[in-house]
């Protein structure tokens, strides 16, 4: 064929494909094969609803908008609990707490517009701190983007650099693929949130949105009729197939593995050191990683450890914890330091490590792998991984995040070696643990002796907290953020494992009130204490009325010193002012009741029946009463040196 032919044909084929384009995108080939049911009274919310049930959610936290009503509506009657907040940061907070505890995805669902702008935030702490949820978005109707809709913005720009993926549904058939996908995505590989935004129009039944956007029957000239045209076009298409089946079975959630040789190296490693130490971050108990078998394969190792965030897996009498902030002599008399899921950043700045010291990282993100290594610190063998995969396949069953390769770190180590005895130097010698828990009781004696001193005014925080630590049930669970929190992780011993929910690295304040309804809800048997600064009680101290209408009873004890004082403690020492700190003496417990709750109020002179006044309230809680108990505390230097910036 000459060439002007091949021209000639080009140019003959060139409209046809475009006519081919435009009708697909106008989904035209598409309603070819799928029909649309105008008298259906079904409706997007359902198709949602029947994705979380697939995927085992339990609880949608919400606060109600119209863009968001089939969601609530569909997801009450399949069973999933609907629990509407006063704001919607406490609802991702929540979702976040029940990701965290439950191992399985967490759900918040809010309206467009403000109330999408309002979980920025919670979803930037959710997103540092590693844990997958799935927030849903209400949204202005696809056809009316850009056109001045209610509440109508770029959610998907707003949210590009908070989550893993956003996405953004157009039609009602596809809602099923893309809840799917934003699912797997959230806990797969390093997890993290999913944005997804559903258009009010692929929500609500046909009529109702034939009703809104179909125009009127007798168009007039050429105009309004292709306007007709174009308008019945896009809803046939928006509900073409809505209703076919499709899967809404869960997705394979991929985790990155690491190699049988680099658990080799790590085993040699450890073989060789004499002066170990393990760094636990709370990635370590990532799902599906079983808290206590993550606590075995620590206990197997045998090597002393300091546990961060939700990692605190061990009891409070086991002879390797230690529980002290990492003290900088042991990082550097250390020969060896895992670092299982622990990240380098504002926690451990500085050359902390001692030289020639073997360093191993082991994170299941890249970047948080090697957070400074450039500048403090040198790894001597990075992993890149969540479950190890060695000889025989992967070790554990669904053993996934650092208890993967701790345990196989123990597993392989005992048995590479000469007939299959545990190696030489393997763990670490009784001088060397010795040495450390001599420090850790030193400093323990420390605290004991300032819990001891009394005040001028109002109780010493670390006296109150170690009644709180005395009368603590086995089936307890803390959270909080905050000055306070930072005093309690030092007094108050978490019972078992994944029972401390503090914020993670980005250090929010205004975790605890959707932090203690998320955990509550998941573990009812649990007597749930939420530890509030008076500064961090003010983001969420109308939830207790969230608390009471749902009837989440939980306890929120509040160190009340007038004052946002890990500001202010390095505020005045450097600067020789404490403008913006000053907070006064309030009567938070009041506020509780208002609400309809039960409040105490305890100061200097309760100081001899404070554990009286706490078995009171652990009592009510038992009896389904929500509980605030507002202690006015004096303040102390036992935070001075604590981070604040």
């Amino acid at each position: 064929m000459d060439f002007p032919s091949i021209a000639c044909a080009a140019l003959v084929a060139l409209p046809v494909v475009a006519l081919v384009a435009a009708a697909h995108r106008l989904g035209l080939l598409y309603q070819l094969f799928h029909k649309v049911d105008p008298q259906s009274p079904r409706h997007g919310g359902e198709l949602v609803a029947e994705v979380l049930k697939a995927h085992g959610v339990r609880f949608v936290f919400t606060l109600a908008g119209g863009h968001i009503s089939p969601v609530l509506v569909a997801s009450e009657k399949v069973g999933i609990r609907v629990v509407d907040t006063r704001h919607e940061a406490t609802a991702v907070f929540a979702a976040d707490a029940v990701s965290r505890i439950s191992g399985r995805i967490g759900v918040a669902v809010v309206t467009a517009g403000p109330g999408v702008t309002n979980t920025v935030t919670a979803v930037k702490n959710a997103q540092m701190a590693e844990s997958p949820l799935l927030l849903i978005g209400g949204a202005a109707a696809s056809l009316q983007k850009g056109r001045g809709a209610l509440q109508d913005i770029d959610q998907l720009s707003l949210f590009g650099t908070l989550c893993k993926e956003t996405l953004a549904v157009r039609t009602v058939r596809g809602i099923v693929p893309a809840l799917r996908r934003a699912i797997a995505t959230a806990q797969s590989g390093t997890p993290g949130p999913v944005f997804v935004e559903l258009p009010i129009d692929v929500l609500y039944p046909f009529h109702v949105v034939q009703k809104e956007i179909a125009g009127t029957k007798s168009a007039r000239g050429l105009r309004g009729k292709v306007v007709q045209w174009y308008l019945q076009n896009y809803l046939r298409n928006l509900f073409a197939g809505a209703w076919d089946p499709q899967d809404v079975s869960p997705l394979p959630v991929k985790v990155p593995l690491a190699t049988e040789d680099e658990v080799q190296r790590c085993a040699e490693l450890l073989s060789r050191a004499t002066k170990p130490l393990v760094l636990v971050g709370s990635q370590a108990l990532l799902p599906p990683t079983p808290a206590e078998e993550l606590r075995g394969a620590l206990e197997a190792l045998g090597v002393p450890c300091y546990l961060g965030g939700a990692a605190r897996v061990l009891p409070p009498n086991s002879p390797i914890l230690l529980r002290q902030r990492p003290a900088r002599w042991a990082l550097r008399e250390a020969d060896l330091v895992l670092l299982a899921g622990a990240v380098c950043d504002f926690r451990l700045y500085g050359r902390l490590f001692g030289r020639g010291a073997a360093i191993v990282a082991v994170n299941r993100d890249r970047e948080q792998l090697l957070r400074n290594s450039d500048v403090f610190w040198k790894a001597r063998l990075a992993v890149q991984g969540g479950s190890i995969r060695a000889r025989g396949g992967c070790y554990g069953v669904g053993a996934m995040g650092c208890y993967g390769l701790m345990g196989a770190l123990h597993r392989d180590a005992a048995s590479s070696w000469c007939g299959g005895a545990e190696p030489p130097g393997y763990g670490c010698n009784r001088e060397w643990l010795q040495r450390l828990r001599e420090r850790e009781r030193s400093k323990e004696q420390e605290n004991r002796e300032k819990q001891r001193s009394r005040r001028r005014q109002h109780l010493n925080p670390l006296e109150l907290l170690q009644v709180l630590d005395e009368l603590l049930p086995p089936e307890s669970l803390l959270v909080g953020g905050g000055d306070f929190v930072g005093t309690a992780a030092y007094i108050v011993r978490p019972r078992r494992p994944l029972a401390w929910l503090d914020p993670g690295p980005f250090g929010t304040l205004g975790v605890g009130g959707g932090f203690a309804l998320g955990a509550k809800l998941c573990r009812p048997e649990a007597e749930v204490w939420v530890l509030y600064g008076d500064g961090s009680l003010g983001y969420s101290l109308m939830e207790f009325d969230t608390f009471v209408r749902h009837k989440v009873p939980v306890i929120a004890l509040v160190g009340n010193d007038a004052c946002w004082s890990q500001i202010a403690r390095e505020q005045v020492a450097l600067l020789g002012s404490g403008v913006a700190c000053a907070l006064h003496y309030l009567g938070y417990h009041l506020v509780a009741e208002a609400l309809g709750a039960k409040g105490f109020l305890v100061g200097r002179q309760d100081r001899e029946r404070l554990g009286s006044v706490i078995r009171t309230v652990q009592d009510l809680c038992r009896g389904g009463h929500p509980v605030l108990l507002n202690a006015l505390i004096g303040r102390t230097g036992f935070r001075d040196g604590a981070i604040s910036v």
